[in-house]
C-alpha cells in the first residue's frame, strides 16, 4: 500500500522538481512526472496550480476525459503525397517559455487516450511533429477506484512512467490558507472545532459531501450571501448542496451559536467590551473572527492593541491559536504581520501570560518572540 502524502509534503516535493528543472533543462527527459492520486476535492490541482504562480511559471491543464485520441496526437490532414498533422494549439512552442502541464482524471479516461499519451509523457514528443520545451514540468492527475469518482485505473505501461503521490487532506494547513485567503471566519471557525467534518467520504458521494473543495465553496457562499442578503432557509439549502445535510446542520447549529457573540470587530477597536466566551465552539468562533478583522479596513493600529488586550483574557490554547493564525502560521513569526504584532508594547504581557503555550507550537529549536 502507497505510504500517504500531505498536500504540504506534495508542495515541497513538486517545488523541488521543478525548480531543478528550471536550473538545468537538460534534466527534463530525466525528471519523472509526478501522478497525484487522491479523492474528489482534496486539492490535487490547486496544489501544481500554487506552486507555478509561486515560481513565476504557466500552467496548462489538460482535462483528459474531455479529450479524444486525436486531441493529442492531432488532426490528419491529407495532401497529394502526404498527410500533415495539425497540433492543438494549446501545446507550449516557445522554446524559453516554463511551466507544468497537467494530464488531469487522467485515471478517468480509457486506454485508447492513455495510449495517446505515453509518447508525450515518456519521451516528451509527438514524434517528429513536436517537442515539449524543456522548461516544462510534466504531471498527471486522477482519482482511485474507491472514491466513487469516475476511475478506469492505468495501464501498466502508463503507471511504469509516473512517481506516484497519494494524497491525504490536512485540515491545518488548509486553515491557514483559509485564514490568509480571508475566507468566512464561521466555517473556519467551525472546522477547528469539528475537525472530523473537514472531509467524510461515508455519505452519498452522489451528492454534496465535505472536502476541502466544497468547505472553500461554503465559506465563498457565507461572504457573498451576507453581500447580496440571501436568506437564511436558502442559504442553508446551498450549504446543505455543498456538503450534505449532516455537516450543513451542524454547521448551522454552530452559527447560530456564535452569532449570540458580542462584535468581535468592535471589540478589536474598543466599541463593544471585552466578552470571552465559556463555550468551546464560541470560543473557536471568536478567535476566527479576530483573525479576520484583524488585518482588514483602517486603524491597524487600534486593531492590534485590541488584538492582544483580548487575547490576554482568553485561555493560553485559545490565545496562541489566535495568534498563529493571526501572522499566518509557524513561518509568519518573522514577516511584516508578525513583527507588528510582537513589538508591540503589549505584547511583553502577553508573552508573560502565554508565552509558554506559545513555544510548545514552535518548530523544534525556534525561539518564541521576546
Amino acid at each position: 500500500m502507497t505510504t500517504p502524502v500531505s498536500l504540504q509534503q506534495t508542495h515541497e516535493i513538486l517545488t523541488h522538481q521543478v525548480r531543478a528543472q528550471l536550473a538545468d533543462p537538460g534534466l527534463a527527459s530525466s525528471l519523472p512526472p509526478l501522478l497525484l492520486w487522491g479523492p474528489p476535492g482534496v486539492g490535487k490541482s490547486a496544489i501544481i496550480q500554487q506552486v507555478c504562480a509561486e515560481q513565476g511559471i504557466d500552467f496548462i491543464d489538460v482535462r483528459l476525459s474531455q479529450r479524444e485520441p486525436v486531441d493529442l496526437r492531432g488532426l490528419p490532414v491529407p495532401r497529394e503525397d502526404r498527410v500533415d498533422w495539425l497540433l492543438s494549439s494549446e501545446w507550449p512552442r516557445d522554446p524559453d517559455s516554463a511551466g507544468i502541464l497537467l494530464f488531469d482524471e487522467l485515471t478517468a479516461v480509457d486506454r485508447s487516450l492513455q495510449v495517446a499519451a505515453y509518447e508525450l509523457l515518456l519521451d516528451r514528443c509527438l514524434g517528429e511533429l513536436y517537442q515539449v520545451p524543456d522548461g516544462w514540468y510534466l504531471c498527471g492527475a486522477g482519482n482511485r477506484e474507491e472514491d466513487g469518482a469516475a476511475a478506469l485505473g492505468l495501464s501498466s505501461a502508463l503507471a511504469n512512467r509516473f512517481c506516484h503521490l497519494e494524497i491525504t487532506p490536512e485540515l491545518a494547513p488548509w486553515l491557514r490558507w483559509a485564514t490568509a485567503q480571508g475566507l468566512h471566519p464561521d466555517v473556519i471557525a467551525f472546522l477547528r472545532y469539528r475537525p472530523d467534518s473537514f472531509f467524510d467520504a461515508s455519505g452519498d458521494r452522489q451528492r454534496g459531501w465535505p472536502t476541502p473543495r466544497s468547505w472553500t465553496r461554503v465559506a465563498q457562499q457565507l461572504t457573498l450571501a451576507e453581500r447580496t442578503g440571501m436568506g437564511e432557509t436558502a442559504l442553508a439549502r446551498v450549504v446543505e448542496g455543498l456538503v450534505g445535510p449532516g455537516a450543513a446542520v451542524e454547521l448551522n447549529g454552530f452559527r447560530e451559536w456564535s452569532g449570540q457573540l458580542a462584535d468581535a470587530e468592535a471589540m478589536l477597536l474598543g466599541r463593544a467590551p471585552v466578552q470571552i466566551p465559556e463555550r468551546a465552539d464560541q470560543g473557536y468562533a471568536l478567535c476566527a473572527a479576530l483573525v479576520y478583522h484583524l488585518w482588514r479596513g483602517e486603524e491597524r493600529a487600534q486593531r492590534i492593541e485590541g488584538f492582544l488586550r483580548i487575547s490576554l483574557a482568553l485561555p493560553s490554547d485559545f490565545a496562541t491559536m489566535a495568534l498563529i493564525d493571526a501572522v499566518g502560521g509557524e513561518v509568519g513569526l518573522t514577516t511584516e504581520r508578525g513583527q507588528a504584532i510582537f513589538g508591540h508594547p503589549l505584547f511583553a504581557q502577553w508573552s508573560e501570560v502565554h508565552g509558554a503555550a506559545l513555544a510548545q507550537h514552535l518548530p523544534t529549536g525556534a525561539q518564541a518572540p521576546a
